[in-house]
């Protein structure tokens, strides 16, 4: 064999391991962290070292035949021990450092067995891959065979029970992770058994060797791969699921864009669409570049035919949340048709403002030394009062997503608003800019057919 599957699996483990050492590195004091890492550590170690050109290169290097058996059998033995101890950090309990250290030492008494049992026993035939079969009838060396195998089957067998009794008690993505890790124990204690039946039926005078060289590393890599897409599913699970909510999010918005496109567009009121970067970083950019044009157009919202709207809209529906977005959409319409909404906007009075400039922004501090050129250059580049600030906003952006990068703060110089403005809160034009729930109940509106025209009695009403 070439070791191909071997070399493959080991990857497979260590890629895991590789996604898991961040975490180590910031909580290297949890154990249940430490002993999950030196699972897939020691797991990729066995594959490695039963690799047959790892065997040959092994044994030619310390001149002793067959040196590389009692080191792969080491290796899964080591591995076994951390399994164990990784399922007693999974049950939890008073007593989880005496059981572990119970663990650990039972499997350390097997690996000092099988170097004694190599010791005494003689393999001077170099075998890379069948030496469980072929020297099975070997005295001292058939009993090292044994106790290799029987630990690796109980070490699986008690990690398959567990994952799998602990997947009935948690849901989502974790119980997908642990039904992957059971199964992938599973086909790890179908290495173990093929191995058994090739040796018994060599003690039975029978050649299963293809058994123990064909089959058992077949279902160990299996179960390599999907042990590690067990461990992986809960890391990656969670963030694909924010990915696969923001990207839903960012195309309902997309009618309320399109809307405020042209005077996005016409007066710089949105930085640059970002093209390779997450679903949620998109969402972040459209929701910021709507609320730059809310905070444009505030001061050109009818309050008289937002309330009409509302009114009708909520007798004919009694949907005061559809009524509430049918509003909000009739005035931003309204808000674009007028002719100043589409031209440069006005300067207000000293001390004076719109009011939801009066309502949020407060006293216009002053800049700090150094920023007063930069922030004026934005300004007058958006023709108005936007700021463009370089690492200022969401920092640690919304659903996990971090790192600094420009924020276009809207037209009163302030990020948009993270929450809804619920009833007498003020969300309504004049007041507080619509929160992100709002947001998409208007893009909804938006779709729907139009709303019941402001002061016509609804069809069927009393």
């Amino acid at each position: 064999m070439s070791g191909m599957i071997n070399y493959v699996s080991c990857g497979a483990l260590w890629l895991g391991l590789a996604v898991k050492t961040p975490d180590l590195v910031s909580r290297r004091h949890d154990p249940y962290l430490r002993t999950l890492c030196v699972v897939l550590a020691l797991a990729g170690t066995c594959f490695v070292l039963g690799a047959a050109p790892t065997v040959g290169a092994v044994n030619r290097l310390s001149g002793v035949p067959n040196i590389a058996a009692p080191l792969t059998y080491a290796s899964i033995t080591a591995y076994s021990a951390a399994s164990q101890v990784l399922v007693v950090h999974w049950r939890g309990g008073g007593r989880v450092r005496r059981v572990a250290r119970r663990w650990v030492a039972a499997y350390a008494c097997v690996i000092v067995g099988i170097a004694a049992l190599f010791a005494l026993g003689e393999a001077p035939v170099e075998r890379r891959t069948d030496l469980d079969t072929y020297y099975a009838t070997t005295p001292f060396i058939a009993e090292m065979i044994v106790l290799y195998l029987a630990g690796h089957l109980v070490a699986v067998s008690v990690t398959t029970v567990s994952a799998l009794r602990w997947a009935r008690t948690v849901h989502g993505w974790l119980r997908a992770g642990l039904v992957m890790l059971g199964l992938g124990s599973l086909c790890s204690a179908g290495y173990a058994v093929t191995k058994f039946v090739a040796v018994a039926a060599r003690w039975c005078g029978r050649d299963w060797s293809s058994l123990g060289t064909d089959v058992s590393p077949a279902a160990a890599g299996l179960g390599a791969l999907v042990t590690t897409v067990g461990i992986l599913v809960p890391l990656a699970g969670p963030r694909l699921t924010r990915w696969r909510r923001s990207w839903r999010t960012y195309t309902r918005l997309a009618p309320l864009e399109r809307l405020l496109d042209d005077l996005l567009t016409r007066h710089a009121l949105r930085l640059p669409r970002p093209r390779w970067c997450s679903p949620t970083t998109r969402l972040m950019w459209r929701q910021t570049s709507i609320h730059n044009a809310l905070g444009y157009l505030d001061a050109f919202f009818d309050g008289a035919l937002y309330e009409r709207t509302r009114a009708g809209t909520l007798a004919a529906t009694g949907d005061q949340e559809r009524a509430e977005a049918a509003a909000w959409a009739a005035v931003i319409t309204a808000a674009l048709r007028q002719p100043s909404g589409d031209g440069p906007r006005s300067p207000h009075p000293q001390g004076g403002g719109t009011a939801l400039e009066a309502a949020v922004r407060g006293p216009a501090p002053s800049p700090p030394a150094g920023e007063t050129g930069r922030a004026a250059e934005a300004g007058s580049a958006a023709g108005q009062h936007l700021v463009l600030l370089d690492g200022i906003g969401p920092t640690a952006g919304p659903e996990g997503i971090g790192g600094p990068w420009p924020v276009l703060l809207d037209g009163v110089g302030r990020p948009p608003a993270p929450l809804d403005a619920g009833p007498g809160e003020g969300a309504r034009p004049g007041g507080r800019t619509p929160g992100p729930a709002l947001l998409l109940r208007i893009a909804d509106a938006l779709r729907a057919p139009e709303p019941p025209a402001p002061g016509t009695r609804p069809s069927g009403a009393a």
